[in-house]
């Protein structure tokens, strides 16, 4: 006969505990990274979407200028929005395999097993 497998018995982080993680400079650093890279890029992709679409708007003739055969700069441009979508979502997930989910899991685990109320003791203080 097999025996059940042992159950891990995980902390459930109370508000107070969420706080202090909040207010911890592990977590900060965790948001800063992650804004560092998300808002520059997001910055970016707007501002070049913009401009396609204004050039489409106010320069039709570029954007129908022929480049070989049947494909114009506006069939280029519009795919290299794709393309620019696609390589900012494949960084950003190699970014945050490499910096930020190790952050996230350390903190998540430190919650899980009750090392932060520890630290707090109930005081919601850090």
């Amino acid at each position: 006969m097999s025996q059940p497998a042992p159950t891990f018995q995980r902390h459930e982080p109370t508000p107070e505990e969420f706080i202090a993680v909040q207010r911890s400079p592990e977590f900060q650093e965790l948001r800063s990274k992650q804004r560092g890279f998300t808002f520059p890029l997001t910055i970016l992709f707007v501002v070049w979407f913009v401009v396609y679409v204004l050039i489409a708007m106010y320069f039709p003739s570029v954007m129908s200028h022929k480049l070989w055969g049947n494909i114009n700069s506006g069939i280029l441009l519009g795919f290299l929005q794709f393309v620019s979508t696609f390589a900012i979502t494949w960084a950003y997930v190699k970014f945050a395999n490499k910096e930020l989910e190790p952050r996230a899991s350390a903190i998540r685990e430190e919650m899980e097993s009750g090392a932060v109320a520890a630290k707090t003791n109930g005081t919601g203080q850090a």
